[in-house]
């Protein structure tokens, strides 16, 4: 009788250890393999949840505008029920393996760094699915509801409001995505300067610049009404503004226990 294969995760190669262009490939293949089983096993999961995630989301539409519509989404289409719930649960698929995606990363990309910066890089792993799962509470509580009623309502005197399946769900999955990654912007930050790759002074010197940069992206997110917009960027930059003052505290306690290091001995 053959033997069947047993399935092994792809081995991270350590600091200093050298490797052929082959091997880097076979690595990064079997990494791309587990988060695409990963994400795989979230999108069965958010399959047999999307009913139950359709209801969450419906609930932060007006209930006098629901009622109208028999407290159900409209579709126009004979296949646009499934391929809506087929698109949220891939969505949500990938939202939950965000843990696995980033340890993946972190496990590829760490033999570059030296051993001192692989345990922080594992603490930003950690907290880079925190922030995240922040950012979807965030978008799903403050986010979604006032800029639901800022639309819907909009002009409802002119207007008669209804909302379709596709359109209202690919809106929300956006928001929320775009709320994930707006809490990974302090984690980012901090990140860069903790590396090496950008001092906190040049962060603090340029912060016209970054201010309008991050105006330009919060335009560029999803929502191009005046209550999605200011939602996503406002965060935006307070988030930024804390990472920098969060880079600032860290470069002084690194000073500080540096300065203490030959007093010690």
């Amino acid at each position: 009788m053959p033997r069947v294969p047993r399935l092994r995760l792809p081995r991270r190669l350590d600091h200093g250890e050298e490797a052929s262009i082959v091997e880097h490939l076979d690595e990064l293949r079997g990494r791309l393999f587990v988060m695409i089983g990963a994400v795989a096993v979230g999108c069965v999961i958010g399959f047999a949840l999307h009913k139950r995630l359709i209801h969450a989301l419906e609930m932060q539409v007006p209930k006098e505008l629901m009622a109208r519509q028999n407290g159900v989404l409209l579709t126009f289409t004979p296949a646009e029920g499934f391929l809506t719930s087929l698109w949220l649960s891939i969505y949500t698929g990938f939202i939950l393996a965000l843990p696995v995606i980033f340890w993946q990363i972190w496990q590829f990309f760490t033999p570059a760094f030296e051993k001192g910066h692989a345990k922080l890089i594992r603490i930003f792993v950690f907290v880079a699915w925190i922030l995240a799962a922040i950012g979807i509470v965030f978008g799903y509580y403050i986010v979604l509801p006032a800029a639901l009623h800022f639309l819907l309502g909009y002009d409802s005197n002119v207007y008669s409001g209804n909302v379709q399946a596709k359109p209202f769900l690919t809106f929300c999955t956006h928001v929320e995505l775009a709320m994930a990654l707006i809490w990974e912007l302090p984690l980012f930050v901090v990140a860069l300067t903790r590396l090496g790759i950008i001092r906190t002074a040049q962060l603090r010197s340029n912060r016209r610049i970054s201010y309008f940069i991050i105006a330009c992206l919060g335009v560029a997110l999803p929502g191009v009404d005046p209550v999605t917009v200011t939602l996503e960027t406002v965060p935006l930059m307070i988030l930024f503004e804390a990472s920098i003052w969060l880079s600032v505290l860290l470069d002084r306690r690194l000073g500080a226990s540096r300065s203490r290091g030959p007093a010690a001995r």
